[in-house]
């Protein structure tokens, strides 16, 4: 019996499905969409929990950016920095401090989780006021969807991820979010082919994409959902040396325009 935390056996199998046709589509779609919404967003610690072939974090100006995964021989691992450093973790019990994390990206997590309500819980938890939370999940109202559910109804133990998986809606995990503080600032929807064991079978179908965002937003086989975790009641303090660069032009201003006053 393995002595691994919940949720690791399933995020192992996760990793091995981003090497077939299907999870190297996805994983494309994956790494484009995060460089375009993570691209501006600063701070000073960032971390990226699970799927660990994928680096959702390059394109992130973050200057500390830790990654934890399990390895591919069942070794957990947190990689920071600089030196790899042995530590068993899990999704829903992070190994930092409460308010510590500008960013946190939950790259299809909540699927291969057991408690993907935990998870969320210890998202909230580790994040600043203010941080972002970045979520990749698969859309049950989509064609991916469809393969999903009829897995479960043929042989549940017999695939591997994602056939099958806790598919959360957007409007579900919207639901979760508000509950526990979170603002939804934006999203997109993506990978309009239908699941194929080919390559190339996704090459002909690249003309999904075009149409799937133009005329059936909603049903794209993936998600990404960026939320902002807010706390009621607090304003947010302008620091006093953004501040006083305006005091000094004011006061410049002033005195250029009575010196000028004089000459006149």
């Amino acid at each position: 019996m393995s002595n691994q935390p919940a949720g690791f056996r399933a995020q192992e199998a996760n990793d091995d499905w981003f090497h077939t046709p299907a999870g190297r589509y996805v994983a494309s779609w994956a790494t484009t969409t995060a460089e375009s919404l993570l691209g501006d967003v600063f701070g000073l610690q960032a971390a990226q929990i699970g799927c660990e072939t994928l680096d959702l974090m390059a394109g992130n100006r973050i200057q500390h950016r830790f990654r934890c995964m399990t390895g591919n021989h069942g070794t957990p691992w947190l990689q920071g920095s600089g030196t790899p450093i042995a530590i068993e973790t899990d999704a829903a019990a992070l190994p930092f401090e409460a308010d510590s994390m500008d960013l946190l990206v939950l790259p299809f997590m909540l699927e291969a989780h057991p408690d993907p309500h935990q998870v969320l819980r210890e998202a909230q938890r580790v994040l600043r006021p203010e941080g972002q939370l970045l979520i990749l999940g698969l859309n049950p109202l989509s064609l991916w969807g469809v393969r999903n559910y009829f897995s479960r109804l043929a042989r549940p133990d017999a695939f591997g991820f994602p056939w099958p998986a806790n598919y959360l809606s957007v409007l579900r995990l919207k639901d979760w979010l508000k509950l526990l503080d979170f603002e939804v600032s934006r999203g997109h929807f993506g990978c309009y082919a239908p699941p194929c064991h080919r390559e190339s079978s996704f090459s002909h179908l690249n003309w999904l994409e075009l149409a799937g965002n133009r005329w059936w937003g909603f049903a794209g086989g993936c998600y990404a959902v960026v939320a902002v975790k807010r706390i009621p009641g607090m304003t947010l303090l302008t620091p006093s040396w953004l501040k006083t660069p305006k005091k000094i032009r004011s006061k410049a201003s002033l005195v250029a325009e009575q010196h000028q006053n004089k000459q006149l």
